[in-house]
Parts: C-alpha cells; structure tokens; sequence
C-alpha cells in the first residue's frame, strides 16, 4: 500500500479527486440522503472527474489507503472502465483494507456481466465460510443478487439454500439475524447503481 504522505504524485491525486468536498466520505449510502441541490452538484462534480481521470491515475489511487480506493472504484464505475474489472474483483476478495467493499461491488454490479458476478461469488465463497469475519458479505450478495436479475441467472441460489453458506454465516452470529433480509441490500445496490448511471450520463463525452 502507498502512503500518501510519502509520495509526491498521490499525494495530488488524492487532493484533485478524494478529498474536494470529503467526496471520499459520500461515496456511499449516504449520498442517497444528499439534499437535491447538493446530490445534483455531487453527481456533476463526479461524472466530471470520471471523465478527466487517466487510468494510470486510478491505477495509482487503487495502490492508496481506504479513501483512495474507495473513490476510485466510483470513478471507474461512473466511466464505464469495464478494464478494472479483474483489479476489482482482486481487491474485493483480498479485502486488505477497511470500508472498501461496498465501493467494488458497486462498480462490479454497474458492470453487470456473468464475469462480474462471478468475482462476488468468488468472494461469498471465501468470506461466508468465515463466521468470525462481518465484512461486506451482505453488500456482495445483494450485488449478486441485482446481476442476476438483470441477467435472468441464479447465481446466488447456492449460498442461499437452506443448507447454503448464507444461512450458515447469518446463523453463526445472533446480530446478523437482524440484517438477514438480502432485500434490503439488493435494494441500497439498485439505488447506488442508478446514481453511477445518472452520473454516466452526465459526463460530458457520454
């Protein structure tokens, strides 16, 4: 991982595109709660940076702490850079650090490919087998869950049989029986991936 203090050039990435306006803090449900005129700004202000970005420089910001990364992920998702997809889906299952995951599934389900999907089944896979880890396993399968609508698959229905993995994670921590419904997170996915597309089509080249 680069420490931004250290280095020069992500050091002014981070200060170009993470940090304006705390960006890196609203890259997430709560830009859902923005106030009109500020969620509109936010999403212009997005769309225009996913548009100036190289991808050297999402490369670099991928190689940064959590707020780097974060951002990025929304950058990539917002342009469209299907090219990232094999380096998100890394991340995501490595899951290296913190407040993350939310971000690469978000990117993966605006993709919306069976490749895509796979990349989350490959994480469900590995975190639901690991009751003493809350992650992002329920942002993963509610990701999951709105490719495989969109795609009329069923990729999730092996985790969430009766004797699947779901239930086997959900069942080995008393907490998380109250965020059991997948719904709930398949919605905050639907929801996160309209705003990437909303921003896909206010990029100035879109």
């Amino acid at each position: 991982m680069r420490d931004t203090h250290e280095e020069a050039e992500l050091l002014g990435l981070v200060r170009r595109y993470v940090k304006p306006g705390r960006r890196y803090l609203k890259l997430g449900g709560s830009l859902l709660r923005l106030d009109e005129p500020e969620y509109d700004q936010f999403a212009r202000c997005l769309a225009e940076d996913a548009e100036l970005i190289t991808a050297h420089e999402l490369l670099t910001l991928l190689e940064g702490g959590w707020r780097e990364r974060r951002t990025a992920a929304w950058l990539i998702a917002v342009s469209r850079r299907t090219e990232f997809r094999e380096r998100l889906g890394e991340l995501l299952l490595a899951s290296e650090v913190c407040c993350t995951g939310l971000a690469y599934c978000v990117a993966l389900a605006s993709f919306g490919t069976p490749d895509d999907a796979d990349h989350l089944c490959a994480y469900l896979d590995r975190y639901l087998r690991r009751p003493d880890l809350d992650y992002d396993q329920l942002i993963a399968m509610g990701a999951l869950l709105f490719i495989d609508l969109n795609l009329g698959d069923d990729k999730a229905a092996r985790f969430l049989a009766p004797d699947g993995l779901w239930h086997e994670w959900l069942q080995a921590s008393p907490g998380r029986q109250h965020a059991s419904t997948y719904v709930t997170y398949l919605s905050l996915v639907r929801r996160l991936c309209a705003f990437v597309e909303e921003c896909a089509d206010l990029r100035p080249t879109g």
